[in-house]
């Protein structure tokens, strides 16, 4: 009998403290949005001044270099700049809605999308640079799930 009650009762507590966890995360998730951005851990060391001066380095999104992305991003990169023609004259250089509201919220029209071709897929893939109006450009592998700063300089 008091086994059962000690295994209930650790049972019972293991329920509250993940219960409380779950709480204190959505809590600190909600504050986060309005506390200052503060480096990401894929920028360089010292490099925080760099991050914050980069277009969109204040986003809170972590911040990459465009020669650590695929191939692929960097020739979408050279077609953005040239202003095209792009692989997909349907679908690159259209207004990118930011419907997951993974990016900063801006009004209609400041985010254009571009594929990142996928070798071996058979339509456009997942892989996106997003530009905005303020020459911010991200990069996303997954479809939009996530976003990465890109520094284009680097």
């Amino acid at each position: 009998m008091v086994n059962r009650r000690r295994i209930t009762a650790a049972l019972v507590g293991l329920l509250v403290l993940v219960l409380a966890g779950w709480l204190v995360k959505e809590n600190v998730g909600d504050s986060s949005s309005s506390a200052p951005a503060t480096p990401s851990s894929s920028a360089p060391a010292g490099a925080s001044g760099v991050a914050a001066k980069l277009p969109g380095g204040d986003s809170g999104l972590p911040v990459k270099p465009l020669s650590g992305l695929p191939s692929q991003a960097r020739d979408t990169w050279k077609l953005i700049e040239a202003g095209g023609p792009y692989p997909y004259p349907r679908n690159d250089n259209v207004v990118f809605e930011n419907r997951e509201k993974v990016l900063p919220r801006k009004q209609s029209g400041y985010y254009h999308e571009f594929t990142v071709t996928t070798p071996k897929s058979p339509d456009r893939g997942p892989r996106r640079l997003v530009t905005g109006q303020a020459k911010e450009l991200f990069y996303t592998d997954d479809h939009y799930a996530s976003f990465v700063v890109v520094d284009p300089n680097r």
